[in-house]
């Protein structure tokens, strides 16, 4: 792995920790989820941002399947990987610890890892890193509402509605092609074991999306 991107997992690392323990500082009377969902979301915001500007043709944006990656777009997934690595233990120091999201995590960053280790696959999970977090701002959003005391509230549900529809089409339209493509090309078979894995996890948090949108609609009629 290069060197510079060791030094921006490492840098970034110390980067996401310390925006947590400042947006502790200023909501004290917050609690440790509410202010790790904030830096979740400034990640989210981020990671769109850098994935977008990481484009270089955008009449194909995936074109190049099997090229070497660009330093901006290993520099762009080491920044995604020190999140998840941060967002991993912290997970596991607040109360959302939950099997689903600890398996959502590993592959993230075995598959990150193993991308920026072979130096191939960068503009798959790019895309890939686009289509996750374009939801995540909607999906800490509907938690956030819930703590400010907006819990079973038109905004609320506005707010689950909204994650849900970015979520199915994000990760359940685009999210199968972007697999297939990968595990089409001649790449690792560790980079095509954790992209199918991402995608299995995606179904699985999908159809318990549609269950939790069914039972809110169902409860307000």
């Amino acid at each position: 792995m290069e060197k510079y991107v060791t030094e921006t997992v490492v840098v970034g690392v110390v980067s996401w920790t310390s925006a947590f323990v400042i947006v502790r500082r200023l909501f004290p009377k917050r609690s440790f989820d509410f202010c790790n969902r904030l830096v979740s979301t400034l990640h989210a915001t981020l990671a769109v941002t850098l994935a977008w500007l990481s484009i270089e043709d955008w009449r194909c944006p995936i074109c190049g399947v099997g090229s070497k990656s660009s330093p901006q777009q290993m520099q762009v997934l080491a920044v995604s990987l020190s999140y998840l690595i941060y967002d991993l233990a912290c997970c596991h120091f607040g109360e959302r610890v939950s099997l689903d999201n600890t398996v959502h995590h590993l592959v993230s960053i075995v598959g990150i890892g193993a991308g920026l280790f072979y130096q191939k696959c960068a503009a798959e999970m790019v895309a890939t890193m686009w289509i996750t977090e374009i939801s995540s701002p909607f999906l800490h959003l509907r938690e956030l509402l819930k703590e400010l005391g907006y819990r079973d509230t038109p905004l609320n549900l506005a707010a689950d509605i909204l994650f849900a529809a970015i979520f199915s089409f994000a990760r359940m339209l685009l999210g199968p092609c972007l697999t297939y493509v990968t595990l089409s090309a001649d790449y690792p078979l560790l980079i095509k074991a954790m992209a199918l894995g991402l995608q299995l996890v995606s179904a699985f948090w999908f159809f318990k999306i549609v269950r939790m949108i069914k039972r809110k609609l169902s409860k307000r009629a």
